[in-house]
């Protein structure tokens, strides 16, 4: 089999065969229907709500998607500054890291307490973890630009703008499309777990609802959505990405 095509067999028979051993499972009694439904039971609530998934969907994706911008930009700006400033780097590092040991889980309602319950907490939610693997990426790409080249760079009077557009970004190109596909499936998880708290729409406004009246079927296939949501994200990104640094394929294709 070429590699190619078995990179894509081989994930697809995997899930596959776990879909079918689930649905066995389910079918033979193993598994109680009220703890977890089959697959094909969760196909048709998908389905028979499909509509309504839909919009809230819509609701989901809209705020991941400003999240997501916001977040990218502020974790750009946050590694521009801690690779042009060592004091700066040295002030914000362990912040940045900090930052990231709270659980969301604790953050959200604070979030909500303070801005209320519309979209603001849940955009703010999503900027706050969207921006740490950008941010991070970033930073280390940066620093791990070849020394020799810049050097080379200073001594035929290249400015630190120049410096910074034709050494160290296209150097951190790939890691921050790799902090970035981190980031976008985050954006999705945390867009959820904000709408878990309260809003009027949403996947997370959904799953509470359906949760509520024991509905587990429509709640996995509202699992089933977010998971399709944040891989779709992540394909994008990886689009994305062959797009802006296509020397990157280049290279993995002669290897």
């Amino acid at each position: 089999m070429h590699p190619s095509h078995k990179k894509r067999v081989v994930p697809a028979v995997a899930v596959a065969s776990l879909l079918v051993m689930w649905q066995a499972a389910c079918l033979f009694g193993l598994i109680p229907a009220f703890m977890l439904p089959s697959p094909l039971n969760v196909m048709a609530a998908l389905l028979g709500d499909a509509p309504l998934i839909a919009s809230h969907t819509l609701t989901t994706l809209a705020e991941a998607a400003i999240g997501l911008a916001i977040g990218v930009v502020l974790g750009f700006a946050l590694a521009v500054l801690m690779e042009r400033f060592e004091t700066f780097y040295l002030a914000v590092q362990p912040l940045i890291t900090l930052s990231q040991t709270v659980p969301t889980i604790a953050i959200a309602p604070l979030l909500v307490l303070w801005l209320g319950y519309g979209i603001l907490p849940k955009i703010v939610l999503i900027v706050l973890t969207t921006f740490f693997p950008v941010a991070v990426s970033l930073a280390d790409g940066f620093r791990s630009v070849d020394r020799d080249i810049v050097d080379l760079m200073r001594t035929m009077n290249a400015s630190d703008l120049q410096i910074f557009r034709y050494a160290k970004l296209p150097a951190a190109a790939e890691q921050f499309f790799s902090g970035l596909k981190i980031s976008a499936t985050y954006a999705i998880v945390s867009a959820v777990i904000a709408e878990w708290l309260g809003g009027a729409s949403g996947l997370g406004v959904y799953m509470t609802r359906v949760r509520k009246s024991f509905s587990y079927d429509k709640m996995f296939a509202s699992i089933a959505v977010i998971s399709a949501l944040s891989l779709a994200l992540m394909k994008l990104v990886g689009l994305l990405e062959h797009i802006c640094i296509p020397w990157k394929q280049i290279e993995r294709i002669e290897s």
